[in-house]
């Protein structure tokens, strides 16, 4: 035990109270995604109603370029692979991993990026109570695709998949939220300009993914932009008013 204790001393930034903490918000907040699921889609028709909506406002704005992005990955077996890997992973092991590197080797940064991360997809949360919508993969009448369907056990139609995601959960991307906010931090706290290029190109890649899979439409993926522009300003309100201040030699 006491070995124990001292690991937890020299590795963790703020000891194993403070990990264990953390730990549980974040199984707290997975507690509440699953209530808010269970109330989320309980009306699927009104789900497939705001899908079709979405459709409209996008026809009638410009085109459909989930098809577009599905197009161009159809045709390669990587390019499939790799934007069906980016839409399972990119929204909890990238998320979870870059929570874990950030708080043990840049700590001073964590609780905002996590904050901001918390205040994004609660919003999210009440975007999918008030706006069941449904995916583009469920209008397969309108051409788009479920890169998912067919990749073995992790799909869409799996028990597990089922159990604990929220099939209407299209408006606002919450993808696209969180990798815009991972890939802005990553950027941030990293210290070689290849790791902060690479994590600016982080989220343009996963809004992509996204669409390719025909699991968001690009106004959902705007919606999610917004979320975590919206959840930007109140977390990191003091540091953004501290540099809008003028400083007192300039006053």
């Amino acid at each position: 035990m006491t070995a124990l204790v001292q690991a937890g001393r020299r590795h963790l930034p703020r000891g194993w109270a403070d990990l264990g903490l953390q730990v549980a918000i974040w199984f707290g907040f997975l507690g509440l995604y699953q209530v808010v699921r269970g109330v989320a889609d309980r009306n699927p028709t009104q789900a497939f109603e705001n899908g079709l909506g979405v459709i409209r406002i996008e026809e009638r704005v410009g085109d459909l370029f989930e098809l577009t992005a599905a197009n161009l990955v159809s045709g390669s077996h990587f390019l499939m692979l790799l934007v069906n890997w980016t839409y399972w992973n990119s929204e909890f092991t990238v998320v979870g991993l870059a929570l874990l590197w950030i708080y043990l080797r840049r700590n001073a940064a964590f609780l905002r990026f996590r904050n901001w991360i918390l205040l994004a997809n609660i919003i999210g949360l009440v975007g999918y109570i008030v706006v069941p919508t449904a995916p583009p993969r469920m209008f397969p009448t309108f051409g788009f695709p479920d890169t998912l369907a067919n990749i073995g056990t992790l799909n869409h139609g799996s028990g597990l998949i089922q159990l604990a995601a929220n099939p209407y959960a299209a408006m606002p991307s919450l993808h696209a939220a969180d990798a815009l906010i991972v890939g802005v931090s990553m950027a941030l706290v990293c210290r070689h300009w290849w790791a902060k290029a690479l994590w600016l190109l982080w989220p343009a890649w996963v809004w992509f993914a996204v669409m390719a899979t025909g699991n968001h439409f690009w106004l959902d993926i705007l919606a999610g932009i917004v979320v975590a522009l919206l959840a930007a300003v109140v977390v990191y309100r003091r540091p953004i008013l501290r540099r809008l201040r003028p400083s007192p030699a300039a006053a």
